[in-house]
Parts: structure tokens; C-alpha cells; sequence
């Protein structure tokens, strides 16, 4: 995401999107009540009837009513009534954009709290690290690249496997097509670092294979008990990969649900749900504040995103920290099934 201007006093910020990901930003931080303006497609009746009417390009500006992202399809709609526009489009009608990757869009807030800056220039930062995770064993490869939400898978392969004794290898170029299918990948995508990981010990079998010493200078080693798609969850908590991982945000989200967990089963320092996280903030007791983006979109859609959002805004104020969890990964699973939402206390609670 690119930030062309921003003016905070006036709560305005102009942006410019730059990828997916940054579609998933921007459904986090675009509310109800705040106005987008930018250029969009608008139907615009050209005489009686409205079979006469086209679509072109508008610039408006609107009330948000509603966001809606789908990660499947990497689209984000925000819904709201026209506020601004040219003469032939009627104020107070709905309209929906439709924002996608080279779009620009100024938002407007009555106030960016310090947590909504943050994301927005966490969004904004210098990119990312390449990173592609390949986890395999004697029969199956996997692949997915790191994003910032997340990893997308991008293919598998299947091999051929001889099971004839107990220290059965790959049959034949199994190991060679793995090489093949990442310096492919390393070609298309420029990686910074390549994390291969296996159960057992054929990691170990396949870099004595490994011949390519550009391709071997990318890779780090890491272990997981399967290789399946699974095992990309398990290779992100493993300390080999902490250091390849140490920008990504899934990492780092994951090891804070770990970290809510445990300190919620020594009955400690943290709380979850709504209500015993409610009385926590109340109390100045939170330190960070865990929210899943699926309860975020939950109370919106059920107009009870207030609440929520008067729990961010007092953490924010007592300066406590806010972390949006994505719901796709383990962590963000295992915060849903908390009810979306826990913290990590300051001070034990007595109630």
C-alpha cells in the first residue's frame, strides 16, 4: 500500500493499492461512518428508460454502510449513500466500490486512533521478504508463499516411491523434480529465503541431492511430523524458522494465541470473550488486546461493532497494544473458538 498524502487533523488519508494483501488491510480499517471517495463505475441513466442507461467512470464520495472482503477472490466491496458527486447522480442513493489492486481512494474518519495508524503504516512498509515453504516426504511435495495475511499454497507433486524395506528412498528423480519446481519459483518470484521441512530425515537426504548453490544459500531447514498442507502451521512456530519468518505477520500472530493459551491454562495473567475481556479493559488491566478479523466482521454485519470498538478505543487510550488476528491460520482458529477476542493481562485479575 502506498500512502500519497495524509492530513490526520482533518482525519483524511489518500492511499493507493498496491496488492491483495492490501485488500485485507483495508477491510480492517475502513468502519462504518467513514467516507470514501475515489473514481468508480456508476450507472448513469442517458434518457427515459433505463435500458438507455450506461456505465462510466464517477468520482464520489461516500457514507460507509458496510465492507465486505472475500479472501477466496481477493475482493473487497464497501457499500454506503452518495454524499458528493456529479449532477446526474443523485445524493443519498447506494452505491457500492469495488476496489482492487491500482486503485486510489482517500479515506476519511472523524479520528484515526494510534492502532488504525499503526496497521496503516504497517501496510505501507517496505515489502516483505520473499519467503516460499516447501514441506515433503518420500511421496509428496508441497508448496506456498508468504503474504502478509497468511501463505498461499501453489502447487503439489506427487512421487513415485518403491516400499520395499524400511529405509525406502524416493524412486527416481522424486528429489529432482522438487529442485526443478523451486528453481522455478525461485526464478518467477526473486525469493529471499526458501524453508524446507520434513518429518524424519529426508530434508537431510534431499540436500546432499541438491546441487544448485544459489538455490542452497536461500534455504533453511526446519522439521514438522507430516507433509501436508497442515505442516505449513507447525514449520511457522519452529525456532529454525524464526528468523526467516521474523517480518511476517503470521508468525508473530501465532505466537501470541500461543501465548494468550498458556497463560489461560496457568490460570494467569489473561482472559477471554467479550465479557471477561470487557472487564479486564475496564479495569486497565490489558497489556494486548487479540481480536479476530471474523468477529470484527461478525459485529459489523450484526450492528454490534460498537461494543468492540469502545473495547479498542479504552485499550488504546490506557496505551495498550492491538493486534488483528487473521482467522485463516491456526491461531486465528484457535482465538475464534476463544470467541474471537482475548488479552494479555498487565496484572492478575482477582474477581
Amino acid at each position: 500500500m502506498k500512502i500519497l498524502s495524509r492530513n490526520l487533523k482533518k482525519g483524511e488519508v489518500k492511499i493507493s493499492v498496491e496488492s491483495n494483501d492490501d485488500l485485507w488491510y483495508l477491510s480492517t480499517l475502513i468502519e462504518p461512518e467513514d467516507i470514501i471517495s475515489g473514481k468508480t463505475l456508476r450507472k448513469i441513466k442517458v434518457g427515459s428508460s433505463e435500458k438507455e442507461a450506461v456505465r462510466k467512470p464517477v468520482f464520489i464520495s461516500i457514507n460507509v454502510e458496510k465492507v465486505e472482503f472475500a479472501e477466496s477472490s481477493n475482493s473487497l466491496r464497501v457499500l454506503g449513500t452518495i454524499l458528493e458527486g456529479p449532477d446526474d447522480v443523485s445524493k443519498g442513493l447506494h452505491h457500492s466500490f469495488n476496489i482492487e489492486v491500482n486503485t486510489r481512494i482517500k479515506i476519511k474518519k472523524q479520528g484515526w486512533v494510534s492502532y488504525q495508524i499503526e496497521r496503516l503504516n504497517e501496510a505501507a512498509q517496505s515489502k516483505l521478504p520473499k519467503i516460499l515453504i516447501c514441506v515433503f516426504n518420500r511421496e509428496e511435495a508441497f508448496f506456498a508463499l508468504m503474504t502478509r495475511s497468511g501463505y498461499r499454497l501453489l502447487s503439489k507433486l506427487k512421487g513415485d516411491v518403491v516400499k520395499k524395506a524400511v529405509d525406502t528412498k524416493p524412486k527416481g528423480d522424486f528429489y529432482e523434480k522438487i529442485i526443478k519446481q523451486l528453481e522455478q519459483y525461485d526464478k518467477r518470484y526473486n525469493l529471499d529465503r526458501i524453508i524446507i521441512a520434513s518429518p524424519a530425515f529426508w530434508k537431510e537426504d534431499f540436500m546432499k541431492v541438491l546441487k544448485n548453490q544459489s538455490l542452497k544459500s536461500k534455504i533453511v531447514q526446519a522439521s514438522c511430523s507430516s507433509a501436508d498442507e497442515s505442516a505449513f502451521t507447525e514449520v511457522l512456530k519452529r525456532d529454525e524458522t524464526k528468523e526467516a519468518l521474523k517480518m511476517e505477520r503470521i508468525s508473530k500472530e501465532i505466537k501470541l494465541v500461543e501465548n494468550l493459551l498458556q497463560e489461560i491454562s496457568k490460570n494467569n495473567k489473561a482472559v477471554y470473550g467479550l465479557k471477561q475481556t470487557k472487564q479486564a479493559v475496564d479495569c486497565g488491566a490489558v497489556e494486548t488486546l487479540l481480536v479476530s478479523d471474523n468477529l470484527i466482521m461478525k459485529l459489523r454485519q450484526e450492528k454490534r461493532f460498537d461494543v468492540l470498538e469502545n473495547i479498542m478505543k479504552t485499550v488504546d487510550n490506557s496505551r495498550g497494544k492491538i493486534v488483528i488476528i487473521m482467522g485463516r491460520h491456526s491461531g486465528g482458529k484457535k482465538l475464534d473458538g476463544l470467541g474471537g477476542i482475548g488479552a494479555l493481562l498487565r496484572f492478575k485479575l482477582v474477581y
